[in-house]
C-alpha cells in the first residue's frame, strides 16, 4: 500500500490516532486509521523459580488483569528498551534486577497500532518500594510459581496478549539455553 496522506485526529501525552488517505495495490484509494504509541518494554521479574506480576485495573475493558509489568515512557518519549525496562520494573514493583535479559520483540496490535515492545526477563533482584503513577494506584503485586501461572493462563485469569506472548518467548530462550547446555 502506498500512503497518499496523513491526517492526525487525536492526540494526547500517551498516542497520537491518524487518519492515512492509502491507494492500494489494485489501484483503489481507501483509508487506514492508525494509533501510534511510543515503544514499550515488558518485564518478567524471575527469581528461586517464582515470576512476580502486577494486577491493575484496564479501563478500556473495564476490568482488573494479572500481567508482567511493562510499559511506555511519558509524553511519548524515545527511551531505550533496557532504560524503560528498568524504569518500569522498579516503578511497578519495586525490583531492581541485577541483571536483565532481552528475549525478543512484540507487535502490539499491527492491524491498528505502530506500537512495538521488547521483552525482558529480570533476574537477580533486589526490592524496594514501588513509586506508581497515579493510575497505577490501586495496582497490586504478587509471586507466582510456574504452575499457578500457567494455570492462571489456562483459566483466562491471565488474558493480556504481550503477557502470554513475553511467557512464550521466555519458554523458547529456556528451550534454546538448555538445548545449549546438553550438547
Amino acid at each position: 500500500m502506498k500512503q497518499l496522506g496523513s491526517t492526525q485526529v487525536y492526540a494526547n501525552s500517551w498516542m497520537t490516532v491518524r487518519e492515512d488517505r492509502i491507494e492500494r495495490p489494485d489501484g483503489s484509494n481507501g483509508i487506514y486509521g492508525v494509533v501510534d504509541k511510543p515503544h514499550y518494554a515488558l518485564v518478567i521479574p524471575y527469581e528461586d523459580e517464582y515470576f512476580h506480576l502486577v494486577e491493575q485495573f484496564r479501563y478500556p475493558l473495564s476490568a482488573r488483569r494479572w500481567e508482567f509489568p511493562q510499559g511506555t515512557a511519558p509524553e511519548r518519549a524515545e527511551v531505550p528498551a533496557a532504560t524503560l525496562a528498568e524504569r518500569e520494573l522498579a516503578e511497578e514493583t519495586g525490583l531492581r534486577a541485577g541483571r536483565m535479559t532481552e528475549l525478543g520483540a512484540l507487535d502490539v496490535a499491527p492491524g491498528l497500532s505502530s506500537q512495538q515492545g521488547t521483552v525482558f526477563l529480570a533476574t537477580e533482584l533486589i526490592r524496594g518500594e514501588p513509586s506508581r503513577e497515579l493510575e497505577e494506584q490501586d495496582m497490586n503485586s504478587a509471586w507466582f510459581s510456574r504452575a499457578e501461572l500457567e494455570a492462571m493462563i489456562r483459566s483466562g485469569t491471565i488474558a493480556d496478549a504481550q503477557t502470554l506472548a513475553a511467557y512464550l518467548r521466555l519458554v523458547l530462550h529456556e528451550r534454546s539455553t538448555n538445548a545449549g547446555r546438553e550438547h
